[in-house]
């Protein structure tokens, strides 16, 4: 695991997305994370809404996957623009 951290393209990458450069790989990485933690959230939310009505597991998952049905094209649309504005 040590070594891994130690090539220079994971430095460079670690780097611009501590910086908050913008570019195809960290918007990715940037959108896996948004994409995990709205799925948690979406969990949590489920669980409160509808865990007593049809079970905490059941409202979990739907929770779990209907989250990131809303929040992937509005985290693609926000980097998007990001990246409109840093061009002027």
């Amino acid at each position: 695991m040590r070594d891994i951290l130690t090539y220079p393209n994971v430095i460079n990458f670690l780097t611009s997305l501590a910086d908050g450069d913008l570019n195809i790989a960290t918007e990715f990485v940037w959108l896996i994370i948004a994409a995990a933690l709205s799925m948690v959230g979406g969990a949590i939310g489920g669980m409160l809404l509808a865990g007593k009505d049809i079970g905490y597991q059941f409202s979990a998952m739907l929770g779990a996957l209907f989250a990131p049905a809303g929040v992937i094209p509005a985290i693609l649309l926000g980097l998007a623009a990001l990246n409109l504005l840093t061009n002027y």
